[in-house]
């Protein structure tokens, strides 16, 4: 890992202050993510004031992309290299790339608390599950549903529903805590996660949830 003269311009709008009270505990968290859970990280830019701090005013996704510059943090690495590894990209954004460890089906927060709700009562396993401050809920599923989705709900006959439902896989990426999104505002654990709480295959979560996204859309467009 290194940085180029240009490269600081990715980071340049993100406050010192901001650095020195996070750092530590964000280390922390990444060293979990990558340790713990095995997922790998990528360190991404942030968004100030409504602009991204990649430098481009014409991104189109501010404050939610890779650091052009920066290395995946790969899992397994001791906290100490975590530590080092990070501190090459200080105040960078927490990015967990979809599509190896995990797909996230991504709804709509209401309708995802009540599908929540609805599948732990019928017993299922879920795994972890993300809210944005975009008022959006992501489900993390086993990989390889983003591809399969639209053969799953043609199965289930939600195919031609205008479902508010997609799925995020290989090429996607997750805001994960302690971060926020797009400077919108932070992402939160509706469902944190644990090493005994693997994602799920998609089949089994897909058909409540959406059952569920079908009735809110009703209640949303009534």
């Amino acid at each position: 890992m290194g940085f180029t003269i240009g490269s600081f311009r990715e980071i340049r709008d993100i406050a010192p202050g901001t650095r020195r009270r996070t750092r530590t505990s964000v280390r922390a968290t990444v060293a979990e993510y990558t340790g713990r859970y095995g997922w790998v990280v990528a360190p991404g830019a942030r968004a100030v004031r409504g602009e991204c701090s990649c430098g481009d005013p014409r991104c189109t996704a501010p404050g939610a992309h890779p650091l052009r510059f920066a290395s995946e943090i790969p899992a397994g690495l001791s906290p100490a290299r975590v530590a080092e590894a990070w501190d090459e990209t200080p105040g960078a954004a927490v990015l967990l790339p979809a599509g190896r460890s995990f797909d996230a089906l991504d709804v709509a927060e209401e309708a995802g608390c009540q599908a929540m709700v609805r599948l732990e009562r019928m017993g299922l396993r879920l795994g972890p599950v993300l809210a944005t401050p975009t008022g959006r809920a992501q489900f993390f599923v086993a990989p390889g549903a983003a591809a399969a989705l639209p053969s799953l709900l043609y199965r289930m006959g939600w195919d031609d529903t205008g479902l508010d439902l997609r799925c995020l896989g290989r090429g996607d990426y997750v805001t994960a805590p302690p971060s926020d999104l797009g400077g919108l505002g932070p992402v939160r654990w509706l469902r944190p996660p644990s090493p005994d709480r693997q994602p799920p295959e998609a089949r089994l979560l897909l058909g409540t949830l959406a059952y569920v996204c079908h009735r809110h859309g009703l209640l949303v467009r009534s």
